[in-house]
């Protein structure tokens, strides 16, 4: 419903002044855009003992409307990169992770402005065809501290337990 509404009203705006919005205000100015621009950066990541985990570079790329992942872990054989984008046609943020295993997971989600957070859903397929189900959070702590806390459950939600817990900290 949200779709067509939303096709309907972009159908009987001149050409020219659709593309001039789509340019200019739809990712640069709209406020939904920008709520996940406290992640972009260049940002050593440690777990919470401390050790470094690796290294991100986050970037905006397609005339701002696409936050891209850089991921270097601090094992040298692995690496990953997410695309994070406002999906305006269902009013939630997406990510599409692939690390350099040929693994891609992909998340939906909302920002929670009063907390300060990121809150994306993913499902995926583990060993043995179990269905797994992931949190991914983002902590907006300071502008120089953001914590990505990744969580799974393979029992629907009744359990999770911590994947990734990375402390960002801006260079």
């Amino acid at each position: 419903m949200k779709k067509t509404a939303l096709l309907l009203a972009l159908s009987f705006l001149p050409l020219a002044t659709m593309a001039q919005q789509t340019q200019k205000t739809r990712c640069q100015s709209n406020p939904e855009y920008r709520q996940f621009d406290f992640w972009i950066g260049e940002w050593e990541v440690k777990n919470p003992q401390d050790q470094v985990a690796g290294n991100s570079k986050i970037e905006l790329i397609l005339g701002d409307c696409v936050i891209l992942e850089n991921w270097t872990s601090s094992n040298p054989a692995y690496s990953g990169k997410s695309f994070n984008y406002y999906n305006l046609i269902t009013g939630t943020w997406q990510q599409k992770w692939i690390d350099n295993q040929g693994i891609p997971i992909e998340f939906e989600g909302t920002y929670d402005a009063e907390a300060k957070t990121m809150n994306y859903k993913g499902s995926g397929v583990g060993q043995g065809g179990v269905k797994l189900d992931y949190k991914l959070t983002f902590f907006h702590l300071t502008d120089d501290h953001v914590r990505q806390l990744w969580e799974q459950s393979s029992d629907e939600g009744k359990t999770w337990t911590t994947i990734f817990d990375g402390h960002y900290r801006r260079k």
